[in-house]
């Protein structure tokens, strides 16, 4: 039974490393010549990769604002559908180098960050694709709770460039504005 206590803290050890790391996952590139100003507002989730946090969560929406301090803050909102209820949860941002590089660190939890990587952004800034430390977190957003074929297209095609197991994605329950 010694053998309980010392698995535990590695596992607990290994999750805040994960989730504390703020690099994009080796191989893939983020958006370069970011602007934070554009990137503001509402944004929906369109597609996700299944995870604890979001579990169970429809008509998702993150929103960005500017702190004070120059980092961003962030305001993730769902409906979750077993409890019939909205889910709010709010966090920070930083930029991990230039902010004209779309490589931030967030944080929802305290002292512990997590990679948040914008990897594909359409020049109007109207579908991002985001990404988190390591290939098994990946969104697809809009600034509509719905995108058209094409747009799908684009942000699949890019993903997979990037080596994500598109296959993967939960399509995200939102109703039209």
């Amino acid at each position: 039974m010694r053998l309980l206590p010392i698995v535990t803290t590695a596992a607990v050890a290994f999750l805040v490393v994960a989730c504390s790391t703020p690099t994009p996952p080796r191989g893939v590139t983020v958006v370069e010549n970011f602007n934070s100003t554009r990137y503001l507002g509402k944004w929906y989730e369109i597609a996700r990769f299944d995870h604890r946090f979001e579990r169970g969560l429809e008509q998702v929406t993150a929103t960005y604002s500017l702190r004070e301090d120059g980092g961003l803050n962030v305001v993730n909102r769902g409906y979750n559908v077993d409890r019939g209820m909205w889910q709010e949860t709010d966090g920070r941002a930083y930029f991990t180098g230039s902010p004209n590089r779309a490589a931030l660190k967030v944080s929802f939890f305290g002292p512990f960050y997590g990679g948040y990587n914008v990897i594909a952004l359409d020049k109007d800034y109207q579908h991002a694709l985001v990404c988190g430390p390591n290939r098994d977190y990946l969104w697809i957003l809009s600034r509509t709770p719905t995108i058209s074929p094409q747009v799908k297209q684009q942000m699949l095609d890019a993903a997979t460039r990037q080596g994500f197991a598109v296959e993967k994605l939960l399509w995200i329950k939102q109703k039209p504005v």
